[in-house]
Formats: C-alpha cells, structure tokens, sequence
C-alpha cells in the first residue's frame, strides 16, 4: 500500500456528497458519518499524514450537517465520537496543511 511521506502531498476532503456515498445520489441528508468513513478510508489509503479537511463551500452539494464552514465543528465532534485522537483529529483539521505549505513556501 502506497503511503504519502512527510514531504509527500495532501488529499483534502471533499465535502461533495456524490463524492461520499457509494451510491452517488445527491442527498443533502447524508449522514456525518458517512464523511468519517470516508476520511477513515483515506488514512487507511494514504497514512494520517496524507489526509487534511477539504472544502466545497463552492455549490456542491454538502451533506445538512456540515451546512457550511460553520458546521465544521459538528464533523469534527462526529470524528471525535468515532473514537479519533485528538492528536489525529489535530492533523487532519489543520497540521497537516500547515506542513505541506511550510514545504510548499520554504519557510
């Protein structure tokens, strides 16, 4: 299985629903839980290191209870119920961004 390294890139999540369910049905009704899956897939794929919180904010079709980047604070209560440390929650919502773009701008 191939593993992003540290100085590897970085999947963002998209929020899309079609993108989420195996179904690809448009339906804003789609569970949170059904966003943890997916980014639990992701890290099993591409290592924890690898994963980071995407946006689609732009028209996709979102699932209810994100709604916007203001329901941020829900999926990451859903990644904490499904039992994420906080040191892996911290990654994905935002030390990974940081270090691929301290990479990235050579900081």
């Amino acid at each position: 299985m191939r593993r992003f390294s540290t100085l590897g890139g970085l999947v963002g999540v998209s929020y899309a629903v079609s993108l989420l369910r195996k179904d690809s049905r448009h339906d804003a009704d789609t569970p949170l839980d059904t966003v943890v899956d997916h980014i639990a897939y992701l890290i099993e794929h591409v290592g924890e290191d690898g994963v980071g919180l995407g946006s689609d904010f732009d028209g996709a079709m979102i699932p209810v209870g994100i709604g916007s980047a203001a329901g941020i604070p829900n999926l990451v209560a859903a990644m904490r119920k499904r039992q994420f440390g906080e040191p892996l929650v911290e990654k994905i919502c935002f030390e990974n961004w940081l270090r691929v773009l301290e990479q990235t701008w050579g900081r």
